[in-house]
């Protein structure tokens, strides 16, 4: 049975999502389709096949998130601790051809956005770090060739 890593924050995003898309999304969605069926002849009622079509998508968000926290392993990144990359681990890394230095916090594929320094763990950067200490230097495969960092940090909290 697969598993997926979250952090709290990530666990509680899930939950809130599949609250909002139960209480009101769901609800929302059953008026419009009523509303369309009010309209006649279901075969041309483009309203009814647009609700349908967004009641598919929503049922299928709510099955997809039913399943990701049903097989969510929470992991409390406040009582991580050590000096090696693992999941939750905040890094700081130095790009060694630029010298330019970048953050990255490890989490789930779910919780993943770059734009906010936030790194899903399978990347071929979160994987190359993963179990490295500070001062290794670490080699990712990129499109345009390997590139080469250096971990200045590793913090959790």
């Amino acid at each position: 049975m697969e598993k997926f890593p979250l952090t709290r924050v990530g666990y509680e995003n899930l939950q809130k999502e599949l609250r909002h898309l139960k209480q009101t999304e769901r609800p929302g969605i059953i008026k419009a389709i009523e509303e369309a069926r009010k309209h006649g002849d279901l075969s041309e009622n483009a309203e009814y096949h647009a609700a349908r079509e967004k009641q598919g998508f929503i049922e299928g968000r709510i099955k997809e998130l039913e399943f990701k926290i049903s097989h969510a392993v929470v992991i409390d990144v406040a009582a991580l601790t050590g000096d090696t990359v693992k999941f939750g681990a905040t890094v700081k890394i130095v790009d060694e051809d630029t010298d330019q230095e970048k953050t990255f916090q490890i989490i789930g594929d779910e919780e993943a956005d770059i734009t906010k320094g936030k790194l899903s763990i399978s990347s071929p950067l979160a994987r190359a770090l993963i179990g490295k200490k500070k001062g290794d230097s670490v080699e990712v495969a990129a499109p345009k060739g390997s590139k080469y960092y250096e971990i200045l940090t590793i913090e959790f909290c």
